[in-house]
């Protein structure tokens, strides 16, 4: 059968004040696959993640989810469609509970009014119900249910990874958009990390996107990786083909490593 290509970008491109940020990007990531985006600092992966998840507007281009465009639209209605994201620096509800910033994101699927949930009528409490039962199971997967009622900004740095991911899976995303997630954390968290997206990607039927430094994680687990240098991309294949690509090494290590 066929592979189904879940999300394509053509030829997007974004200008700030003049300077191309990202530069005719042309990308493709099927259904179930594993894909890195990788690249010096400031070479425009997070603003490829903006531009994906709505909180930037191409200058040029477009980007098709399931072959339906995307451009233009806001970001929660981007959510709803199946896109979720993790961020570079992480961006709990950091006053709240841990319990609670993994509900919030499943009321972006919540069936009740807003006059059910003001006069708590109808709908309103199985569905919150509901709600916390699932928030419950995912915090045990990601082995935060004993943190449940702890406020998020009072967890240990690896434990509020964590809880981004889990809190990006409550929106029951089909694709999901994981932005440097090993960042700060040591060798033994880091093949942690690595095993867990190993299982929740064939837990719950992800897709995934991955921008990552750390090239053993990378390389580990990626089936393709796409190379970006100032905005563009210079290389795309399978790891192997990437590692021993002369413009990767150069972008990386400089002329002089393959002179």
């Amino acid at each position: 059968m066929a592979e189904k290509i879940l999300l394509k970008t053509e030829n997007v491109s974004e200008v700030f004040g003049g300077l191309k940020a990202v530069a005719d990007f042309n990308f493709y990531i099927n259904k179930g696959e594993l894909i890195g985006l990788i690249g010096p600092n400031g070479a425009g992966k997070t603003t490829i993640f903006n531009l994906i998840t709505g909180v930037y507007v191409p200058t040029t281009g477009e980007i098709l989810l399931e072959g339906n465009s995307i451009v233009n639209k806001k970001p929660y209605e981007i959510t709803k469609l199946g896109i979720a994201r993790t961020f570079q620096n992480i961006r709990l509800f950091s006053e709240l509970s841990v319990l609670d910033n993994v509900k919030i994101a499943y009321h972006c699927h919540v069936k009740y009014g807003l006059i059910e949930s003001v006069l708590r009528l109808g709908r309103y409490f199985g569905e919150e119900d509901e709600i916390e039962a699932e928030s419950l199971k995912l915090l045990k997967i990601f082995k935060l249910d004993q943190h449940a009622n702890e406020v998020a900004k009072n967890l240990p740095y690896g434990a509020q990874r964590r809880l981004e991911i889990a809190r990006a899976l409550a929106a029951k995303p089909k694709l999901l958009l994981l932005d440097e997630p090993a960042a700060g954390m040591n060798p033994q968290e880091t093949h942690e990390l690595m095993e867990m997206i190993r299982w929740i990607r064939k837990q719950f039927g992800l897709t995934v996107l991955l921008i990552e430094h750390d090239m053993s994680l990378v390389m580990g687990i990626c089936e393709r990786i796409y190379v970006l240098e100032y905005g563009m991309v210079i290389a795309e294949g399978t790891p192997k083909e990437i590692q021993n690509d002369p413009e990767v090494i150069r972008a990386y290590l400089g002329d002089e490593a393959i002179s």
